[in-house]
């Protein structure tokens, strides 16, 4: 019998329970600190064990895998997979649960990339974060705009469009004359809605303290625009310098361009042995269909929970690929929204699924991306997804 060892973590503190051959427990507390960590490995290390498995409980389990990372084999575990019966509850007993469902070969190990992968993705999410941002700010911007019967968001398509950029930018300089501030409009917008109703829409009633407010929205939203492509440009360089191969051949794929592609990198990674059909990396990500039956009546058919950002990043691509003239995607995308008259947004998730697929196959075999010259192959495609 293997000696293994079980993790209960916490914020500030971590329950082991070492299970040896001979059935003895060995059970300590330890804190977080970097210096008990250590402690901690020294302890496993002494007594011999030869895997630990932990639970994923928010991002604590990070330092933790960072101490213990290379001295043992590491199990990282969807608590939702090795919840335990009901009963008297305690964290020695679920560090004691935990290391009894590896002993028995009961834990199904998460993902975790190598620690290139990992720098990656530390950027990746920043800028998903900053974009959140960006948006709320925008939002923001627009109702200190509205505040003072500025109207002009009614007549644009998007307040992040260059011409209500200007704007905003002239008015928290001080600049509020309807006059100068029409002439940043672009000419499409005048012609569309009238120089004299855009300029009405401009006509507000403005303070010092409602330019100050704006001012530093503007200045906000520089400031995390500049952040994001500065960690973009960083991903960029480490993509470059790693993985040169497979950000080239990603970008081969229809609707893929470097950020989706340094995105999907810092996501899956490269190796695809981790997910050993394309199947399996489709569930991972969360966008294969449910399949809930019972008596004959289908419960469901909306798609699983897996890994946001990637999901994310495949929907948005999905409609870049749909309007790739003469791709497969496109073809597929016209028959089931024209042809067929399916719902355009299930359709977006199908296609986003086959992309994925495609993804599977080019970083697996380290080759371009091919498009299907055949019925055949393209019902391949649509099997495997």
């Amino acid at each position: 019998m293997k000696i293994v060892c079980g993790l209960d973590v916490h914020k500030d503190s971590v329950f082991c329970c070492i299970l040896c051959a001979n059935g003895e427990k060995i059970q300590h507390k330890f804190g977080v600190l970097t210096e008990e960590l250590v402690t901690l490995r020294d302890l496993m290390v002494s007594e011999g064990v030869e895997e630990c498995a932990m639970e994923s409980t928010s991002i604590y389990w990070i330092p933790i895998w960072r101490v213990l990372e290379g001295s043992v084999k590491l199990h990282l575990v969807n608590p939702y997979f090795i919840k335990q019966l009901p009963g008297k509850k305690s964290d020695v007993k679920d560090a004691e649960w935990i290391a009894t469902c590896l002993s028995k070969e009961l834990i199904a190990s998460s993902f975790v990339p190598d620690e290139k992968i990992q720098r990656l993705r530390q950027y990746d999410r920043r800028i998903f974060d900053l974009n959140a941002s960006i948006s709320r700010n925008l939002v923001k911007l627009d109702q200190c705009i509205q505040r003072c019967n500025i109207r002009i968001s009614n007549y644009i398509s998007t307040t992040d469009s260059k011409g209500y950029r200007s704007i905003v930018e002239l008015i928290s300089q001080g600049v509020t004359d309807a006059e100068v501030l029409v002439k940043k409009l672009h000419g499409r917008t005048i012609n569309r809605h009238g120089r004299e109703t855009l300029v009405k829409a401009l006509t507000g009633v403005v303070n010092e303290t409602d330019i100050d407010i704006i001012n530093q929205l503007v200045e906000e939203i520089e400031l995390q625009q500049r952040h994001k492509d500065e960690a973009q440009e960083k991903m960029t360089e480490l993509c470059m310098e790693w993985f040169p191969e497979e950000l080239e051949n990603l970008q081969t794929i229809p609707g893929v361009k470097e950020r989706s592609a340094t995105s999907i990198i810092a996501e899956i990674g490269t190796d695809m042995k981790h997910f050993q059909t394309p199947k399996k990396l489709v569930s991972w990500v969360g966008l294969r269909p449910r399949n809930e039956e019972s008596a004959g009546k289908i419960k469901a058919r909306g798609i699983t929970h897996g890994n946001r950002f990637v999901r994310k990043t495949m929907i948005e691509c999905s409609w870049g690929a749909a309007r790739v003239k003469n791709s497969f995607f496109a073809e597929f995308s016209y028959r089931l929204c024209i042809e067929r008259r399916k719902n355009k947004m299930k359709v977006q998730v199908a296609i986003a699924r086959k992309m994925l697929v495609a993804i599977w196959y080019v970083l697996s075999q380290k080759t371009q991306y091919i498009k299907p010259t055949d019925h055949s192959t393209a019902a391949n495609i649509t099997a495997v997804s």
